[in-house]
């Protein structure tokens, strides 16, 4: 295998890891939890996916990093917008979800229910 073409495979998988608040390690560091990729026959990289509860606070500090401002100083709709987002990605599964959107959101948890149930009613 040549170590152009793994470095290649490895440059081109790390936005989506990075993206999903992973890390990559060696393929023999790899634990049981971790996802072994492979290129051209051999085992390449690792990831060490996060724990949800982490990839909800990676989500967000990303949104907040997209958006060039803190989460809590956009405006109403622009709040809408971010948990329709975050519905659609299963934010609201993770246990303390709402908790965690609404502190980012700068609102209170019964707001965040309001904003998802007016989706549901609309």
């Amino acid at each position: 295998m040549s170590g152009t073409g793994r470095g290649a495979f490895i440059a081109a998988v790390k936005p989506l890891v990075d993206a999903m608040g992973g890390e990559m390690i060696p393929p023999d560091e790899a634990g049981p939890d971790d996802v072994v990729l492979s290129w051209e026959g051999s085992a390449a990289v690792a990831v060490r996916l996060p724990q949800l509860a982490d990839s909800l606070d990676h989500i967000l500090a990303a949104l907040e990093r997209r958006r060039g401002v803190p989460l809590a100083e956009l405006d109403r709709k622009a709040k809408q917008e971010i948990v329709r987002s975050l519905e659609a990605r299963g934010a609201f599964a993770v246990r303390h979800g709402v908790e965690t959107v609404a502190s980012a959101l700068g609102v209170s948890r019964f707001t965040v229910y309001n904003y998802l149930n007016r989706e549901k009613g609309a």
